[in-house]
């Protein structure tokens, strides 16, 4: 494309640094790819005539450089991407990028929870629709991924995260949905304010024919896109098969959405009634002995996790911890407290949680691994209980990401039954 210059900066090579570079080559884009890692499998990149920096971050990597791509998981204060700015080098996120090169319209969605289960549903409404639809961006499929593969009148559902968002120019989600702000990324982006300014930047370029689906009562938004609310008590063409209040909402933000798209009430209650929900959002794993298992490894935050425990009734043995994002454990602690529940806890965050739950007499136990708790609430669960995965913390300091932790404890769980 005639905008994109010459030779741009790729710096991140996970999976949206991999699509954009890709992208860009196939533009005929020179393309200098960065990241810290050395141990990267690059061999696509290396086939695509790329060229690789790996474990250097130098500045004379910007030499002329038009444009700087920056993966999600690169804080604003990187080095080089400090660098760029001082030098007036725009700097993009792959969202960005692909806003460029794709015409196709785009509906996003960001909130701080329930993102990646209202994204899929959209997908399943599109789909019920017989609407031509793909299913893309935070949600563990790059846009850029979709290039040579896309359908000219294929609508474009993304899950948008504040790390993307923070680095758009001109995206302009045809239909944006904002399903909620909690606290959360609160270590990367320093205050809430910074957080949820990120966020509502799905807005600022809508124009007057473009739709913003938002909480009632929400505040005063940027852009000019016509606005629509929900809230979890809205009536629906269908009751949601996903259990909890949280998933409610969740439905009732996608059948606004799906409405400004022009999706019939039909289609709607046809996905309302039979989408399963996603892998580690409250995902029913086994019953053992009597004892259920819920794996919702994605409670990655507390407000996460407080939305778990309210969806169910029944006496709760919840596993918490991992690696904290500056958030206070308190609230979590107060209603774990009024629901009755046991507390299992791991990692980092493990003291920080426990001296939360002490302070308002929820009982728990420092149990350090995830099998480890497993096992302890097994032991002490009876039949009709629940023990269930909510760490309120991110994975990393044990598991490489949501996804493997919510895998271990689904093998755990495994276990627990060919013993059974």
């Amino acid at each position: 494309m005639s905008e994109l210059p010459s030779r741009v900066l790729v710096l991140g090579l996970a999976r949206s640094g991999r699509a954009a570079a890709l992208a860009l080559a196939r533009r005929g884009v020179t393309v200098v790819a960065v990241d810290r890692s050395t141990e990267l499998d690059v061999r696509e990149l290396i086939k695509a005539g790329i060229e690789l920096r790996l474990g250097l971050e130098s500045e004379r990597l910007l030499e002329g450089a038009g444009l700087l791509v920056k993966s999600p998981g690169v804080s604003l204060e990187a080095p080089l991407v400090q660098v760029a700015r001082k030098r007036r080098i725009p700097v993009w996120s792959e969202v960005e990028l692909a806003s460029r090169l794709f015409s196709n319209p785009l509906l996003g969605v960001t909130g701080t929870n329930g993102k990646t289960t209202t994204t899929e549903l959209l997908g399943a409404i599109f789909r019920a629709a017989d609407r031509k639809v793909e299913v893309a961006g935070n949600v563990g499929r790059a846009i850029c991924d979709l290039d040579g593969q896309l359908d000219p009148e294929a609508w474009i559902v993304c899950e948008l995260s504040s790390f993307q968002l923070e680095d758009i120019e001109r995206l302009r989600p045809r239909v944006a949905v904002l399903l909620n702000v909690e606290p959360d990324h609160l270590d990367r982006h320093g205050s809430l304010e910074a957080y949820r300014d990120a966020k509502l930047r799905i807005f600022e370029n809508q124009l007057e024919d473009d739709v913003a689906v938002l909480p009632r009562g929400f505040g005063k938004l940027p852009g000019r896109g016509r606005r629509v609310e929900f809230d979890a008590h809205d009536p629906l063409p269908a009751e949601p098969l996903i259990p909890g209040e949280h998933n409610r909402e969740n439905a009732a933000a996608a059948t606004q959405a799906a409405r400004a798209a022009g999706i019939a009430e039909e289609a709607i209650a046809a996905a309302l009634r039979s989408f399963p929900g996603v892998p580690h959002r409250l995902e029913p794993v086994a019953e053992v002995n009597g004892i259920r298992y819920v794996n919702d490894s994605k409670a990655t935050n507390t407000a996460a996790a407080r939305r778990a425990i309210a969806s169910y009734p029944e006496p709760l043995h919840i596993i918490l911890g991992g690696r904290g994002k500056a958030e206070s454990y308190d609230r979590l602690g107060q209603e774990l407290s009024a629901h009755e529940a046991r507390a299992y806890l791991i990692g980092e965050t493990a003291d920080e949680i426990a001296g939360a739950l002490r302070r308002v007499g929820v009982a728990h136990d420092q149990c350090g691994t995830l099998e480890q708790a497993v096992r302890v609430a097994t032991d002490k669960a009876k039949p009709g209980e629940i023990v269930l995965l909510a760490p309120a913390c991110a994975s990393f300091d044990q598991f490489e990401n949501f996804e493997q932790r919510g895998d271990a404890f689904r093998s755990y769980v495994a276990a627990l039954s060919s013993r059974a």
